[in-house]
């Protein structure tokens, strides 16, 4: 083909330009609500059928589904909305998936140039409004530049840190015509170059501090799971060559198997006794793709005071931030662990593991504790009870976990235990009610032969009920496993130990009939209100070809523990036979205020 007949090929409109760009960068499926200012691209959608569209119910929707979508591929998650209301619905799952690392691309309409400024109908400053809710956004004026555009918001929203990117359209870019940039000639922004190799002599510091550890732990994050696959390998052989003892985030829940011998369970507030203790009694500390947010570490002053702290994290900016650390190594964990696991390997002389026995002598002791225990009941259906026989009935098949938000996401997190990366979807750093439907809606877009379940709240599923209609129309099973107790679980426990049991508009007196509206949906409703009814009802939920809401009706009041209450240091836990008027008191100062 000669130039000319090659530049002729180029040439298509905006509209032509993002379905094709969207092509060229593996997108297969989008989630999205169309609007006047996205009608172009609608068009465009219509007359193509590589990538499959999943209409949503709402913007804040897409957004989620979009996230399960890449949490669970490793993919990034593309949605597509219209301009101003669209846009600003937009914006929850953008600041989620920031605080989550999480690939988002997320491409908005936006009124004509020509009107821009002018308080036309719908429009609002979208690059405004999103610039701190996304890693980087663009305003596209010259529809010469568009697929140059996306090509680089693909490479940014997967590269380094992972996270969201907006790049807003406007409707008269969208219809007009220019020439397309394929991804192998557009020009990368070397302003942004993440570094990617850790600095060896850092990682050479790191590997002889941890031969000398007599105390040491692994505090692993979400960062080894964006990393891929090879990370979460490498930080199972790294366990394994060391005899470490590790833990891990709500974010990096998978990483490392839950049946593997070093597992001492998750940490922070509502994480194991044996996790939290180690983390404070330990000599040297091995944080991996995780960010000391405040879940984690408690009181500050009085967070592991007495180790050396090791840092490894591709974002620079997250070293250093919460807590100051001993040595620091910038770069993709997966790379840095390669060096760590072969320096380990090459060391003159291999560190005795038997230095270890007193500190494996320690979490025995604490592992004895059982402080995920619970008091059963044969009347009535314990949340955890409910957890551990949803396990049971899953852990052996091909099966996805999301969540919503509150005391159902921690029993969840407490009581699945995940032997791979990739399988459990939840909102940890924004705490996003209304997450775990629609992001359960992606995984199973993503993943339609496999278990997909959503855990919920009473409260919390009905942020985003509305994509039951959207799991209807695209044959998506998802099971919505709700733990309906008729409260918002972790706002009445906060209110109930810190607040003189002043419940005030955390119980919810007009719940819907769970099973009734699934039916209206067109989906299958079950209940489940005793013990001995549970097993039998999971099976059938998971049966069923078709989504299903379970309506599994648990016991009120319990509460979520252990916990770390507000202003507390790990070693200070409120433990399920702990848990007396007398301890609640401890979290409280002499004014009655909750501790900060």
């Amino acid at each position: 083909m000669s130039t000319d007949n090659q530049a002729a090929g180029n040439r298509m409109t905006g509209a032509e330009i993002v379905l094709k760009a969207l092509k060229d960068n593996g997108v297969e499926h989008i989630f999205g609500y169309p609007g006047g200012a996205v009608l172009p691209i609608y068009d465009e959608i219509f007359q193509q059928d590589d990538i499959k569209h999943i209409l949503v119910r709402h913007e804040q929707g897409a957004g989620h589904a979009a996230e399960g979508y890449a949490r669970s591929t490793g993919k990034v998650g593309v949605m597509l909305v219209t301009s101003g209301p669209g846009a600003t619905n937009a914006v929850t799952p953008l600041q989620d998936a920031l605080m989550d690392s999480i690939p988002l691309v997320c491409l908005t309409g936006q009124v004509p140039t020509s009107l821009i400024g002018s308080d036309a109908f719908q429009e609002c400053d979208t690059v405004g409004i999103t610039r701190p809710c996304t890693k980087h956004n663009w305003l596209v004026k010259d529809v010469n530049e568009l697929a140059a555009v996306i090509h680089e918001a693909f490479r940014i929203a997967q590269s380094g840190r992972p996270g969201p990117v907006v790049v807003d359209i406007p409707k008269d870019v969208q219809f007009a015509t220019g020439t397309y940039t394929p991804p192998a000639d557009y020009p990368v922004q070397k302003s942004y170059q993440p570094k990617i190799q850790g600095d060896l002599n850092q990682i050479h510091a790191a590997i002889e501090l941890m031969a000398s550890a007599r105390r040491p732990v692994i505090y692993s994050g979400g960062g080894v799971v964006n990393s891929g696959p090879e990370a979460s390998k490498l930080l199972r052989e790294l366990v394994e060559l060391t005899d470490f003892p590790i833990t891990s985030t709500l974010m990096g829940l998978g990483a490392y198997p839950a049946s593997g011998k070093n597992w001492l369970k998750m940490l922070g507030m509502h994480g194991s006794y044996e996790a939290n203790m180690a983390m404070h009694d330990c000599d040297v500390m091995v944080c991996i793709g995780a960010r000391f947010d405040d879940r984690i570490t408690g009181r500050l002053n009085a967070f592991s005071p007495n180790s050396k702290k090791i840092h490894i994290d591709i974002d620079p900016s997250s070293i250093n931030k919460n807590v100051r650390v001993d040595i620091g190594i910038r770069g993709d964990v997966g790379h840095v662990l390669e060096d760590m696991v072969r320096l380990w390997r090459a060391l003159p002389k291999r560190p005795e593991k038997n230095r270890l026995e007193d500190w494996w002598s320690d979490i025995a002791r604490w592992r004895a504790r059982n402080s995920f225990a619970y008091t059963r009941n044969s009347d009535v259906i314990m949340p955890q009870y409910a957890l551990e026989r949803l396990f049971a009935h899953t852990k052996d098949r091909d099966t996805y976990i999301t969540t919503e938000v509150g005391q159902h996401q921690m029993w969840a997190a407490q009581f699945f235990g995940f032997e791979q990366p990739n399988r459990w979807m939840t909102s940890g750093g924004l705490g996003t009610m209304g997450y775990g439907l629609p992001a359960a809606l992606g995984v199973q877009i993503a993943h339609p032969d496999s278990l997909v379940i959503d855990i919920a709240g009473d409260a919390s599923i009905q942020m985003c009920i509305q994509e039951m209609s959207t799991a209807i129309q695209y044959d998506a099973p998802i099971k919505i496993f709700i733990m309906n107790n008729q409260y918002m679980g972790m706002v009445r426990q906060w209110q109930q130990l810190l607040h003189g049991n002043r419940l005030s508009h955390s119980y919810t007196e007009a719940m819907p009939d769970f099973v009734k509206l699934a039916e209206a949906y067109g989906a299958v409703g079950l209940r489940c209100e005793k013990p001995e009814h549970l097993d039998d009802t999971i099976l059938e939920m998971i049966e069923v070809k078709k989504p299903v809401i379970f309506d599994c009706r648990v016991a009120n009041l319990a509460n979520c523990f252990p916990m770390i209450p507000s202003g507390k240091a790990h070693n200070e836990m409120l433990l399920p036979d702990e848990a007396t008027d007398e301890a609640v008191a401890n979290a409280i100062d002499a004014k009655g205020r909750a501790l900060v």
